[in-house]
């Protein structure tokens, strides 16, 4: 799902030890891109917000990227936006700082996602795009019918949509961004159609 402006605490993940291989195996997807680079608007210069490895950051604007992970960024590429050690409960900038501010797959990652997003909002100027999964629809995923238990888990970690438009304020729009069945991304769920590459320890490691 992606919000887009006109819970459960996250960060049960060590980037550090566990955060390989996410320049080769996290590539961005065109079409997912098209999505969240359409719902940045008109904006010049833009904040990327638990940045990771760079996916998804527009090349045709000025971005500047916060990632907390020394592992996360030193995977990003020669070339990508400047990434400062930074937390998205606490950015280091003043109000209306840029015109817009993204975070791609990561606002599930928040110690304290309201928190986040409220600072996401606080220093942007126009859109604040959000592209997250949705909890409650999990179900659809087709693990589900073999690890039931991983769902469970999962949808515990996921803020529910309702609350990232609420704490994104009024005016947010809500949009389902279709996995295309040949995602180049290798988040989980990229892979409904190639289920063999879940035994790959490569893939699970990014």
């Amino acid at each position: 799902m992606f919000a887009r402006m006109s819970v459960t605490a996250g960060g049960d993940v060590d980037y550090e030890t566990t955060g390989h291989g996410y320049a080769t195996r996290r590539r961005a997807d065109p079409r997912i891109a098209a999505a969240i680079h359409a719902a940045l608007g008109d904006a010049r210069n833009v904040l990327n917000v638990g940045a990771g490895a760079g996916s998804y950051e527009p090349a045709d604007r000025y971005v500047l990227a916060v990632e907390p992970s020394a592992r996360m960024r030193e995977q990003r590429p020669p070339g990508a936006a400047p990434a400062l050690r930074a937390y998205a409960e606490s950015l280091p900038f003043d109000d209306d700082s840029f015109d817009a501010v993204m975070a791609t797959i990561t606002v599930h990652q928040w110690s304290d996602p309201m928190r986040g997003l409220a600072e996401l909002r606080r220093v942007a100027r126009a859109a604040v795009g959000v592209l997250t999964f949705d909890g409650d629809a999990l179900d659809r995923f087709w693990l589900a019918d073999y690890v039931p238990e991983l769902i469970v888990a999962e949808r515990r970690r996921y803020p529910r949509i309702a609350a990232i438009a609420a704490a994104l304020g009024e005016g947010t729009e809500v949009a389902e961004v279709p996995i295309p069945v040949d995602c180049t991304d290798g988040f989980a769920e990229a892979f409904y159609a190639r289920p063999e590459q879940l035994l790959d320890p490569r893939v699970r490691a990014a």
